[in-house]
């Protein structure tokens, strides 16, 4: 009862009526609970109530009574009409391709990854494309990754960026001020991201960045590192795979009407719905490492991790990255139009991570600072090279990042996050490894040289890096 006056009360502060579905009917109960959208500060009880919010989206089975469909939209992350009717409003390539985020998000708990058989398919370069076709050359299939611990990631990637950022500018400044042209490394937590050089009028020659683009942006998410935000994340998977559209991208202010999908169903998700999902996403606690009950498998496992750094495998997975502060504002700093952002929102909601209990866990270094135990670098990657190429196998480009080229994917939970590469199509840590090229080569060579113990004690010990039950993210 208490939580049900919170939730109409905040319904009539924004003006929308507080009708509740009934048990029997075929709809999504939970949609709407969160209000138009979330602001402010989240006290403890807040923010468990809107993560029971979001679970319960995340986990819900959305039907056409929601909204769920898009008869009159394409996939495309720019609201596209269709110039033909829908001839199978499920499709495996360009979507609608499930009735719930944890359809694919499952493994071990939902949250997690998928196997094979929940795959995506990334349609780039075809995107806006409404011809009925199920051919693979027109889009790039991927592996559902894992967004446990990814509250962690993204106020990483808010950071570093900040970080290379103030960096830029202060190159400009002093070119400036010297006449002088100012060539600087670009380097933040320790992760080296290649040069820029700013000229006296200003303009900056980028042509050495390694790793990302040229605004600078973290961009975390995604097997490409395309995707800013869990915000962003949410709102192009719910109209990508269900057909379920935000207000924020595909409402009135940018389409100029409320049911852009022509489905019969207005603001089908609202700020606060999207606000929810992001509240138990960012909330899910970070993978850890377990302690296996076998002294052999201990020992094993333990100069495995000291052959994982020797051999150069930390160069890009790095044991972990140093965060400042586990403040998160939703919406975040860095997304662009189409996606809320904290230039849209007069009081962004914040969830203090820090009021969880599982964060408080997490080891800190000598300055206070949180170690995040990521176990990668949050960098773009060469995967393939002229004789190690499995990684190479996508046919298009996806937002100006070539086929081969991918985010270092962190190993925190790989134990738990079977199958493996960016298609799930190779079935054990050791054929993984193999598979790396390019970037990778020097290390995946010295793997593959060492004797077979040796390669047994780096896979005893990636074999500790597991994700746990959540339950509620508390």
């Amino acid at each position: 009862m208490k939580r049900m006056a919170l939730v109409c009360l905040c319904l009539a502060a924004t003006g929308l009526p507080a009708i509740a579905s009934q048990p029997w009917e075929e709809k999504t109960e939970a949609l709407g609970q969160a209000g138009a959208e979330v602001s402010g500060h989240q006290t403890v009880e807040q923010l468990k109530n809107l993560i029971k919010i979001g679970e319960a989206l995340f986990t819900a089975r959305f039907t056409v009574e929601d909204g769920a469909g898009r008869p009159g939209a394409t996939q495309a992350i720019v609201p596209t009409k269709r110039k033909h009717p829908v001839m199978n409003e499920f499709s495996r390539t360009a979507g609608v391709d499930a009735n719930a985020c944890s359809s694919c998000h499952n493994m071990p708990f939902p949250g997690g990854a998928g196997d094979f058989t929940t795959n995506v398919f990334v349609s780039e370069g075809f995107e806006s494309a409404d011809f009925d076709t199920t051919d693979p050359q027109f889009s790039n299939e991927r592996g559902t990754n894992s967004l446990f611990g990814d509250g962690l990631i993204e106020l990483l990637a808010r950071e570093m960026t900040v970080d290379l950022q103030r960096q830029r500018a202060e190159a400009i400044t002093i070119a400036a001020k010297t006449g002088q042209p100012q060539r600087i490394a670009l380097e933040t937590k320790g992760v080296k991201f290649g040069w820029l050089t700013a000229q006296p009028n200003g303009l900056v020659d980028m042509q050495e960045l390694e790793g990302i683009d040229m605004d600078l942006v973290i961009r975390p998410f995604s097997q490409k590192g395309v995707m800013t935000s869990l915000r962003q994340f949410t709102v192009n998977a719910l109209n990508q795979h269900h057909g379920m559209e935000p207000v924020e991208r595909f409402g009135g202010r940018w389409t100029g009407t409320r049911d852009f999908d022509g489905d019969g169903h207005a603001d089908e998700i609202s700020n606060g719905d999207v606000s929810a999902m992001v509240a138990w996403q960012a909330t899910l606690p970070a993978p850890v490492r377990k302690v296996p009950d076998s002294a052999q498998w201990r020992d094993m496992a333990a100069a495995g991790e000291k052959l994982f750094d020797g051999m150069g495998c930390t160069a890009c997975h790095r044991t972990s990255l140093p965060l400042d502060s586990l403040s998160f504002s939703d919406p975040g700093p860095n997304d662009v139009a189409g996606t809320l952002n904290m230039l849209q929102v007069k009081d962004p909601a914040i969830y203090d991570l820090s009021q969880l209990d599982w964060t408080k866990k997490l080891k800190r270094n000598d300055k206070g600072q949180v170690l995040v135990p990521l176990f990668g670098d949050l960098k773009r990657h060469t995967m393939t090279d002229s004789s190690v190429d499995q990684l190479g196998n996508e046919l298009l480009a996806q937002r100006f990042v070539d086929r081969n080229i991918f985010m270092t994917a962190e190993l925190w939970g790989v134990a738990s996050t079977p199958p493996y590469g960016h298609r799930n199509d190779i079935t054990t840590l050791d054929g993984v490894i193999r598979a790396h090229g390019g970037d990778g080569r020097t290390a995946r060579d010295t793997y593959v040289g060492a004797s077979d113990e040796d390669r047994a004690r780096i896979i005893a010990f990636l074999k500790t890096l597991v994700i746990e039950q959540a339950g509620v993210n508390q």
